[in-house]
């Protein structure tokens, strides 16, 4: 998508000589403070007011951030979005631990709810029909949905196992 609006944008507006993108309204080159400038509008004119004062995307670099821990939610292996980083699987945890943090609190309340239900029903009769709703590990849909991506395995032959 983005060599498409690069292509795009070459097409309407062509390269500077010297092979440069973007230039400034004469033509030279966009001052670093321009960048900051620009950003700090475009986040002003898409974000809600809580979010703006939380800081999110305070630069452009945060896109980065969560570019890889999209990658992480998506289900990619983490030691191929280390190497797409740039940088070893350790970095990516160090910065990524709100992102793990945030999927292991997901996982124990999936968890905690389940065996709740299940200590609920007194008798097989019971349980089938306390468990009788759509569990996750049967409806990886459900997880995707949250932000959480499971693979073809999921948690469901774990809990065969436990069980």
């Amino acid at each position: 998508m983005l060599v498409r609006m690069l292509c795009q944008h070459i097409g309407s507006f062509g390269v500077a000589p010297d092979g440069r993108l973007f230039d400034n309204a004469e033509g030279n080159y966009i001052d670093a403070s321009a960048y900051g400038i620009t950003w700090g509008r475009a986040r002003e004119a898409v974000l809600a007011l809580d979010e703006h004062t939380l800081d999110l995307a305070k630069c452009p670099y945060d896109l980065r951030h969560a570019g890889i821990s999209f990658w992480l939610a998506s289900g990619v292996d983490s030691a191929e979005c280390a190497r797409r980083a740039g940088h070893s699987i350790q970095v990516l945890f160090r910065y990524c631990a709100k992102f793990l943090a945030d999927a292991r609190n997901h996982a124990n309340i999936l968890i905690e709810d389940y065996m709740r239900r299940w200590e609920e029903a007194t008798d097989d009769d019971d349980a089938e029909s306390a468990l009788a709703g759509p569990w996750p590990g049967n409806a990886p849909e459900l997880l995707v949905r949250s932000g959480i991506r499971v693979g073809d395995i999921g948690s469901k032959g774990v809990f065969r196992l436990a069980a």
